[in-house]
């Protein structure tokens, strides 16, 4: 039976989750319904959802030494995600988010700490590492030269480097030349390439080389076909309770399934990221291969 190599170089984070009946307006005080405390980030993120997948997964990131960092190296170890490359640094902080729920939707502040301790040096001891990979996954949740000096090395060693491009920022040429694919929603590519925000589509994925998996939330994602030009997977209706993490999902689904192809791969990432918000947390929905195959199996 093939399993999948996947290298996640990414951020770890304990997410602090507010539920509320609805987002407070500014300067208001609201009172919440319910407070629950996560392992997230999405470096870890994905790296549980791929495990859960069924895939062998290594992480590459930074944590501080305090509580935070314990609970979640001893979390992610749990999960099957290998932590051998997870570094703690001491005195700095964990990287955490805040992150409001309402309306089945979320808000998210996220304070770096450890993460942004993660260095270039750090990335390229983990040649062998990537080099042993099937697919490298990355984001921008740690300092933007270790993303890049990740993508060098998948490049030089011929893996699939796929790009998370969140939170969005300008991406220099030299990264969008050496990722094998960017996913991120329309907002984010625009940002991605120095392009207007509500740049249509087609002209987005132009710009980018058609090497765009575009995520349109409950409509799933579009993607380019050299044959079939811009094409759509639909999403899959399920009853949302927390959004938070289904991006990741999407994310970390592509990669385990990408030996696929796109089109197949694409469709198994829409119907992991719609499982994965039936459920409160970033990891509390993410589901195993068994589930997946299950709720694709149910679907037209």
């Amino acid at each position: 039976m093939y399993t999948p190599k996947i290298a996640v170089i990414g951020s770890i984070n304990m997410d602090l989750v507010t539920t509320a009946p609805r987002f407070p307006a500014v300067g208001e005080t609201l009172l919440g319904s319910g407070f629950a405390q996560f392992m997230g980030g999405k470096g870890a993120n994905q790296a549980v959802a791929a495990a859960r997948l069924g895939a062998e997964v290594a992480l590459v990131g930074a944590v501080g030494d305090d509580a935070f960092g314990r609970e979640l190296l001893a979390g992610l170890q749990e999960q099957g995600v290998d932590t051998a490359a997870v570094k703690t640094l001491a005195n700095t902080p964990t990287g955490m988010a805040n992150i409001t729920v309402a309306e089945a939707d979320n808000h998210i502040i996220v304070v770096s700490g450890a993460n942004f301790g993660l260095t270039v040096a750090d990335i390229e001891a983990q040649e062998a590492l990537i080099a042993a990979a099937d697919v490298v996954l990355s984001q921008l949740e740690i300092p933007l030269p270790c993303v890049e000096a990740a993508a060098a090395l998948a490049q030089k060693h011929g893996k699939p480097f796929i790009l998370n491009p969140a939170p969005a920022q300008r991406l220099p040429e030299s990264l969008l030349a050496a990722s094998s694919l960017l996913t991120p929603n329309a907002h984010e590519l625009a940002i991605s390439l120095g392009l207007p925000e509500h740049t249509a589509a087609h002209d987005l994925f132009a710009a980018a080389n058609h090497r765009v998996v575009m995520t349109c939330g409950a409509d799933g994602a579009l993607y380019y076909d050299p044959q079939a030009g811009l094409c759509q997977q639909p999403g899959f209706a399920v009853q949302a309770v927390d959004s938070t993490g289904a991006g990741d999902t999407f994310n970390a689904a592509l990669a385990v399934y990408w030996p696929l192809g796109l089109p197949q791969a694409v469709r198994h990432a829409c119907a992991a990221a719609a499982l994965s918000v039936t459920r409160m947390g970033a990891q509390g929905g993410m589901p195993s291969a068994a589930a997946l195959a299950a709720f694709l199996a149910s679907q037209p």
